[in-house]
């Protein structure tokens, strides 16, 4: 989800769920430690619960990026070994760490030894030719011992020669039923499924047998999910409408604006929110044309939305 899910981001997406988990995009160690952290990892309060993905495979290198993120006031801090991007690749870190389980655990153990909040670990199944199951349980295991409790597995291979990253999005096939054998023969770890959920329905299945569920693309693509979330999978309150949650946004939006963020960079996350209804259509056109003018503002969203009220009124 690199360069989608951004502070800007994660606000509006917490305008839709006050229960799920926020994920940054996934930050190197390095950056981290030598960039400007504020633009980079830096977040507004209300995005709580938060956590902050990195990149590495330095132990000291992310030892250090953990005690930064828990200073930042980040609720978990998350190893990323599931990234299949040549650009992790040529870092040595992402996707390709399935392969060195036991550098993992030593990342996993400097990082936790360096901070209180809980680190975790999101992974594949296995890369390229390796078995997936030996790949799988070995990888967990090693680095479980090394005080991992909580594991996102993305129920997908990653082939990192032959593949793109978004044909390594749909094309290795699924492989439920062995996150699923993990959960079972690993009941102390806790184990969440991602890859290819697609709606509020599939999570409730799924959560009969983990502990959680990630939801990435289908989550951006379609905001409107988010808003089930708390109504159906947590039992509370209400389905969160769009309507409501783009009200909700507009304070946001408008303290940005002053900051001199442009609208656009707030309003890119937003185009399939009324994904579906009436004026949906309207709504992409006229934020994707008048959202990155310069000195556009509230007026844009006001513009979007009144014919999508016209059509809810009609």
């Amino acid at each position: 989800m690199m360069d989608w899910t951004d502070r800007h981001c994660r606000a509006f997406h917490r305008c839709l769920s006050k229960r799920a988990l926020l994920w940054t995009e996934m930050v190197t160690a390095d950056a981290v430690i030598h960039g400007d952290r504020e633009r980079l990892i830096g977040f507004n309060d209300m995005e709580h619960p938060v956590v902050l993905q990195l990149g590495g495979s330095e132990p000291g290198k992310l030892a250090e990026a953990a005690r930064i993120a828990e200073g930042f006031g980040y609720d978990e801090v998350n190893l990323n070994c599931g990234c299949p991007s040549a650009r992790v690749q040529s870092g040595s870190f992402g996707a390709c760490l399935m392969a060195e389980p036991d550098l993992v655990a030593d990342c996993v153990a400097a990082m936790g030894a360096a901070v209180q909040i809980p680190v975790t670990v999101k992974c594949r199944i296995a890369i390229d030719d390796l078995p997936a199951r030996e790949t799988l349980f070995t990888f967990v295991d090693r680095v479980a011992a090394a005080g991992c409790l909580v594991f996102t597995v993305h129920a997908r291979k990653a082939w990192l020669k032959g593949l793109s990253p978004k044909e390594n999005r749909d094309v290795p096939p699924l492989d439920y039923g062995l996150v699923a054998e993990l959960k079972a023969s690993r009941p102390d770890l806790t184990v969440v499924l991602n890859g290819g959920i697609q709606t509020i329905e599939a999570c409730t299945e799924h959560l009969a047998t983990f502990d959680g569920v990630m939801l990435g693309r289908a989550a951006y693509q379609t905001p409107a999910l988010l808003g089930e979330v708390d109504a159906v999978l947590f039992g509370e309150g209400e389905p969160v409408s769009p309507f409501a949650a783009l009200e909700a946004y507009r304070p946001y939006v408008a303290e940005r604006l002053a900051e001199g963020v442009p609208l656009h960079a707030m309003t890119r996350h937003m185009l399939g929110l009324f994904n579906g209804q009436p004026g949906a259509r309207q709504w992409r056109r006229t934020l994707s044309e008048r959202a990155p003018r310069a000195g556009a503002g509230l007026e844009v969203l006001n513009a979007a939305h009144a014919p999508l009220m016209q059509a809810a009124s009609a």
